[in-house]
């Protein structure tokens, strides 16, 4: 072993010296950067270095909406190269590991490598590695073996990715490795594929995430390929101008309009022979092959699908969205899109088995969209049981949920218990905080999803049960399997669908929620409510850490300390009242901040200067989009292409 060290070392000196070698150029160019700009020493083997708790939530937080949404892609992945020995890093544009999946049963293997959370795999610090190359060169690449810089990296194979983001930037890298891999590089080559085609699908999910309100635009080569998976996939406004695109869009624009000419702005029409006023036409109810459009200056064909902003109406054979959101599940939302994609969602699956988790935060209303999707379907005059496992002792939560014999234990009753899933027979198990249950409890579980029977204790004959389960968890479940603390195998039986709440301060329907809680308690106590313009102020300025159950609260005591109905500012709770218009600002934002005199006119003035570009926008201040669109509802600020 110390041989092929030793070897290793004096290639790296003879390559960083610029002697010729075999290796891959964009691996032996990176060897040279090490030396010459990284001033890495390759005799001295480095540990893995892991980000404190504490700074890898910094990094996580400033990339929070987009790593929910590329979760759902590592999973998928994931569940492609399960058991084979692989372990998933999904990194930042920095190299730090803000997102992980691997083998348990490796767990202290995976951390003492370097593959797993937190995990800071920076060229700069850990040397010729997939992601650190990968950053560096913007390029897919394998780094196998001995291409490792670092010795202490040799048994290594890694792969990885990069994943732009909808206006041409580096967003993360998504990275496949495994602790032990065939000597040959080309067994890498499989896994080089996948991993390209998942970063792809990551960027197109991010883009359609970023851009519901706006033109989106899927173009392929491929006939067959153009609705399913685009080659290209490109965001336009009301004013025919490219908002995004994805890398691959990207790449053939920039060949096609010149290379130096910034694809932000530029008219659609420029480029492709159609305006923006035509796209109508490549809306999903024509046939896919009457569906083409050209290249302007190369003539090339593609066939495009074109998906139009909610402020569009296109004929559909059946009826609308909202005329399919069954009633309970209408009620939930005033209008505010990423909570309507979610019970539109959600509509689709009332009535399926499978069972669902929901996740968010405190308060946001888990609770709530778990009973309307019950009342929804073919159960609602079965039972609901929500259980909340946080609040039952574990001492007794088995007990409680699966029931128990006459005299099975002692403290049994003489006619012993039913159990909460038989008493939910026929109709839905809520099961709330579904993080806190043990994980003695939660083997007993797994069996009544997989089985579909419960065994009270006391009892050795399995009871059959017809139930449909959804839990719910504020947690971060991924990361209570990484630690032990949550079975994976109950992790994916309860994540046939996964549906996230958004927190209260993220809605744009605040004003909508606020009415509808005070006609409630117009109607309970006899008085017409009415708020204040200053007390209504303080309510849209709060962030609400603690979501709707907050606001309830709040409107609780407004109501009942309020005089002939009359809400002022003075009858909001004080901790609202003190509530500053940016409370909720994440840290490091710098465009906007409390110093401005004007905030509005401030924030509005940087959306023109940029051409109401909101990636360009959140990339000078410093913030996520959400964040910028989230200001935008509070000061009431419309994009001109949206006014009419």
């Amino acid at each position: 072993m110390e041989n092929a060290k030793a070897a290793h070392i004096n290639e790296l000196v003879r390559v960083s010296e610029g002697i010729a070698s075999n290796r891959d150029a964009i691996i032996a160019e990176s060897w040279r950067r090490c030396v010459a700009d990284h001033k890495l020493d390759p005799t001295i083997g480095r540990e893995a270095y892991i980000l404190p708790h504490e700074r890898l939530c910094l990094h996580r937080d400033a990339m929070d909406e987009f790593l929910r949404m590329a979760r759902f892609g590592l999973e998928a992945l994931y569940r492609q190269v399960a058991g084979m020995g692989y372990a998933l890093l999904l990194t930042d544009s920095k190299g730090i590991t803000v997102d992980f999946i691997g083998d348990r049963a490796s767990d202290s293997d995976l951390r003492r490598t370097g593959l797993y959370l937190g995990a800071d795999w920076n060229e700069g610090r850990a040397g010729t590695c997939a992601v650190g190359t990968c950053i560096a060169t913007g390029e897919a690449l394998t780094v196998h073996q001995t291409d490792h810089f670092d010795t202490t990296h040799i048994p290594l194979t890694c792969t990885a990715a990069p994943v732009f983001d909808s206006g041409g930037m580096l967003a993360a890298v998504l990275d496949i490795s495994a602790l032990r891999s065939p000597e040959p590089k080309i067994s890498q080559y499989l896994a080089l594929q996948m991993v390209r085609s998942y970063a792809h699908k990551i960027e197109n999910a991010n883009l359609y995430n970023n851009f519901r309100r706006d033109w989106v635009v899927k173009l392929s080569a491929s006939l067959e390929f153009a609705e399913v998976d685009p080659d290209f996939v490109i965001a336009v406004d009301g004013a025919g101008r490219i908002i995004g695109f994805n890398r691959r869009a990207g790449q053939l624009l920039a060949a096609e309009g010149g290379s130096r000419t910034p694809l932000l702005g530029r008219s659609f029409s420029d480029l492709f022979d159609c305006h923006v006023d035509d796209l109508v036409r490549f809306v999903r109810s024509l046939p896919t092959d009457q569906r083409t459009l050209r290249l302007r200056r190369s003539g090339t064909p593609l066939f495009a699908q074109a998906m139009p902003p909610p402020a569009i109406t296109v004929p559909r054979p059946r009826g609308t969205d909202e005329q399919r959101l069954p009633k309970p599940l209408q009620a939930i939302s005033g209008g505010d899109p990423a909570l309507h994609g979610v019970l539109s969602r959600a509509a689709k699956l009332v009535n399926t088995q499978m069972s669902l988790l929901i996740h968010g935060e405190t308060g946001t209303g888990k609770e709530h969209l778990a009973k309307a999707l019950h009342r929804s379907s073919v159960r609602a005059g079965k039972p609901f049981i929500a259980v909340n496992c946080a609040a039952l002792p574990e001492a007794l939560i088995e007990s409680e949920l699966f029931g128990y014999e006459p005299g099975s234990f002692t403290g049994a009753t003489a006619r012993g218990k039913k159990g909460l899933i038989l008493e939910a027979d026929g109709g839905t198990l809520f099961l709330d905080e579904i993080g806190d249950m043990p994980l003695s409890s939660q083997t007993r579980l797994l069996r009544v999803l997989a089985e579909r029977e419960v065994t009270p204790i006391g009892r050795t004959k399995a009871v059959s049960v017809d139930i449909r389960v959804i839990a719910a968890t504020h947690r971060d479940l991924v990361d209570l399997v990484k630690a032990g603390r949550f079975r994976d195998d109950l992790y994916f039986r309860l994540n046939g669908a996964v549906f996230t709440v958004p927190p209260l301060r993220q809605r744009g329907d605040l004003d909508w929620l606020i009415n509808r809680l005070l006609a409630e308690r117009a109607g309970r106590d006899g008085i017409s409510y009415t708020l204040a313009a200053p007390a209504l102020a303080a309510l849209r300025a709060h962030s609400w850490p603690g979501n709707v159950r907050e606001l309830v609260n709040a409107l609780d005591y407004a109501c009942a300390v309020s005089t002939d109905g009359m809400i002022e500012l003075a009858d909001i709770p004080e901790p609202v009242q003190r509530t500053g218009v940016f409370d909720a600002w994440p840290a490091g934002a710098t465009a906007l901040v409390p110093d401005h005199a004007d905030p509005p006119a401030h924030l509005r003035d940087l959306l023109r200067r940029l051409h109401w570009n909101v990636s360009a926008v959140a990339r000078e201040m410093g913030v996520d989009r959400s964040t910028v669109h989230r200001q935008m509802r509070r000061f009431g600020i419309v994009p001109p292409h949206r006014l009419d």
